[in-house]
């Protein structure tokens, strides 16, 4: 069993979906729980949670496009605990449509939170993580950042630099005794999907070989395992959590 007792977790966009999953994850493991997001009365009912599982959770206003909120978030973090063990990248957002018609602003907005958030992020705990020789960096990214998608460039071009950058930093700070992975999620259950039309839901299923998608607590669970001292020789690595949709 993963153990993660005295472990202080950093997670963005943990107010629902799969960042409270991986929230979650990581409290019944062992570690606390310090949890950001803009939407701060969800995100307080997930330091509920965490806090019912006997883990301390802190709440944190963060907007991951700004490198100021970043550096303020980890800097209340370590004036409350004292250190950041894992910091997991999840916080993501969606502007769809295609190439020709998609937006600047669109483009710019996903990339501000998706790619410029999780830079802003690793450069804020880097340092304190360096200093004290050990870390656990995760990024989540996608599936579809290696297989491609139809009307999601923005959110594709995000993700496979999340993927590029994982393996940058890697190499940056590996012999600092931290590692750097990503997780690269499938098709998830999630509210959103379940909003899909009958057939759109089908063909989605179509494409993956297990015929069912992944739930949050799937994904959560592989970040607990790159997070623990069982994947301490695990670097710069995309762990795939897809039901074979897409297999390296």
């Amino acid at each position: 069993m993963i153990n993660l007792n005295g472990k202080v977790a950093f997670v963005t966009g943990a107010a629902q979906g799969i960042g409270r999953a991986i929230a979650l994850a990581l409290a019944e493991a062992g570690a606390d729980g310090a949890l950001g997001d803009v939407n701060l009365e969800k995100l307080a009912g997930v330091a509920k949670e965490v806090e019912g599982l006997g883990r301390k959770a802190l709440v944190l206003d963060l907007d991951v496009s700004s490198l100021e909120s970043a550096q303020a978030a980890v800097a209340k973090t370590l004036e409350a605990w004292g250190k950041i063990d894992i910091l997991v990248n999840n916080a993501g957002i969606t502007r769809d449509n295609l190439a020709m018609r998609l937006k600047p602003e669109d483009w710019q907005a996903v990339m501000r939170i998706n790619l410029d958030g999780a830079y802003y992020c690793i450069r804020a705990v880097l340092p304190h993580m360096v200093r004290q020789r050990y870390g656990r960096i995760i990024n989540i990214s996608s599936v579809v950042a290696q297989v491609g998608n139809v009307g999601q460039a923005n959110y594709i071009a995000s993700k496979a630099g999340l993927i590029g950058l994982t393996k940058a930093v890697a190499a940056e700070v590996a012999r600092r005794n931290i590692t750097v992975n990503a997780v690269a999620p499938g098709f998830i259950a999630t509210p959103l999907t379940e909003n899909l039309s009958p057939e759109l839901h089908q063909r989605m299923l179509s494409l993956i070989p297990m015929g069912r998608m992944g739930t949050d607590s799937e994904v959560a669970y592989g970040v607990c395992f790159l997070a623990s001292e069982e994947a301490r020789y695990i670097t710069g690595h995309v762990l795939n959590i897809n039901g074979g949709m897409h297999m390296q």
